[in-house]
This record gives C-alpha cells, sequence and structure tokens, in this order.
C-alpha cells in the first residue's frame, strides 16, 4: 500500500532540516557578531576588511570574489568603508583602466582590533560544541561551502 500525502508530510520535520538549522545558527553568529565586533560594521564590511588585510591591495571584482559577495554588494560595500575612511581606490599600476583597493591607515589600525573581535566571535559561537566538535563543524561546513 502505497504512502498518502499525510504520511509523506509527517516524514518532514523542520528541526531536522539543514537549511533551516544553518539559518538558526546564523541568526546565533549575527547576534554573537553585533554584541562582540568592537566596530560600528556590519559582517559584510568585516569580510571585506579582513580579506583586503589579508591579501593586501585588489581588485573590486577580485575582492568580490574572495569576500563571497557579488558585484553589486561588494560596490555598496566598499562605497560605504570608504566613507567611513577605511578603504582607499587608486588606479592599479599594471592596468590604468582598473583601480585597486587598500586599507588606509585607520583601516590598518582597525584591522589589528578586528583579527582579536573575530577570534571571539568564533569561539562565543562554536562554545556548545568540544573542541574535537568544533575542528569538525569546520570541516565539514568547508566541504558544503
Amino acid at each position: 500500500m502505497s504512502e498518502g500525502p499525510l504520511e509523506d508530510t509527517q516524514k518532514y520535520a523542520l528541526d531536522e532540516q539543514v537549511g533551516y538549522l544553518l539559518r538558526l545558527a546564523n541568526q546565533r553568529h549575527v547576534v554573537i557578531f553585533q554584541e562582540t565586533v568592537s566596530e560600528n560594521l556590519t559582517p559584510t564590511q568585516f569580510s571585506t576588511l579582513m580579506r583586503i588585510a589579508e591579501h593586501g591591495a585588489l581588485s573590486q571584482n577580485h575582492l568580490g570574489r574572495l569576500a563571497a559577495m557579488d558585484t553589486a554588494t561588494i560596490k555598496g560595500v566598499v562605497d560605504r568603508l570608504k566613507e567611513k575612511g577605511l578603504l582607499v581606490t587608486n588606479p592599479d599600476p599594471n592596468d590604468k583602466r582598473r583601480f585597486v583597493i587598500s586599507l588606509t591607515p585607520q583601516g590598518r589600525d582597525m584591522t589589528e582590533n578586528l583579527r582579536a573581535d573575530g577570534l571571539r566571535i568564533s569561539e562565543r559561537t562554536l562554545s556548545p560544541l568540544k573542541p574535537n566538535e568544533q575542528k569538525k563543524l569546520l570541516e565539514l561546513l568547508k566541504k558544503i561551502a
């Protein structure tokens, strides 16, 4: 005898779905981020600054790829960080048609504090897990990211 629609839906439990659980974990992480980050930054602004700190001057296109943002999003983030005096754009010495984005001295100073903030944020986010579980979770997330 085949299962009817009611029986099929009873097998589906929202609390067991990866997307739902990832969203809940992300919401918790965002609250921790907002409570912990020492500067008035969004998570996308934080990621942008940290990518430039890691890689040095970058084209906007390359920065967007490294920070996992589309063209429109990274442009808006860069514009807001420039308004805050944290980024500057200069002509690319190898291609005068392009610009490279780099940290200002204020942006460089800020990233030192942001590194420490980032470590505290990750520590708090992962705190319900044992160290071996934390490592495994990060490994698994990297596999599906």
